[in-house]
């Protein structure tokens, strides 16, 4: 069987363990620079979950913001922090009790919708993802969460 190899990255942040599918939207919600060098594995052999999606992103490293929205997106990814071609630092991401300001509220009268407010969630379950809103209290599950990202 031939493997496709991939080169290393001597700084910068591998995303791993990102459900088949999701990567792609992963992706989309780092709103990362166009000039950033950015390989994506799509529906590669995982041993852990059977298919899995990759990011390998060079020259950057992810901020706790960003890490949080890839938990509510892929709850089972790994973070790596590369750095002298060496992996410094691996975390897994975790849904944090509240999320702010990365998720916009599905209820369209919402007073996020009409004042300059950041939209806040507070996480009611992680299994299966719930978050209500802290203003108008509307309770979104996870395939209304995906469509809400900020």
């Amino acid at each position: 069987m031939k493997e496709l190899k991939v080169s290393a990255i001597n700084k910068g942040t591998v995303i791993d363990h990102i459900p088949a599918g999701r990567g792609l939207k992963v992706l989309e919600i780092l709103n990362l620079p166009k000039d950033s060098t950015i390989l994506v594995a799509v529906n590669v052999r995982s041993g852990k979950l059977g298919r899995k999606d990759i990011i390998k992103v060079e020259g950057k490293i992810l901020n706790e913001e960003e890490v949080n929205k890839i938990a509510l997106i892929a709850p089972s990814a790994t973070v790596n922090i590369i750095e002298n071609w060496e992996v410094v630092e691996k975390r897994k991401v975790e849904i944090p009790n509240e999320i702010t300001g990365i998720i916009k509220c599905a209820n369209p009268n919402c007073i996020t919708h009409y004042e300059e407010v950041t939209p806040k969630f507070k996480v009611v379950s992680r299994e299966p993802l719930k978050l209500k809103c802290h203003y108008c209290e509307r309770t979104m599950e996870e395939d209304t969460v995906l469509k809400h990202l900020l």
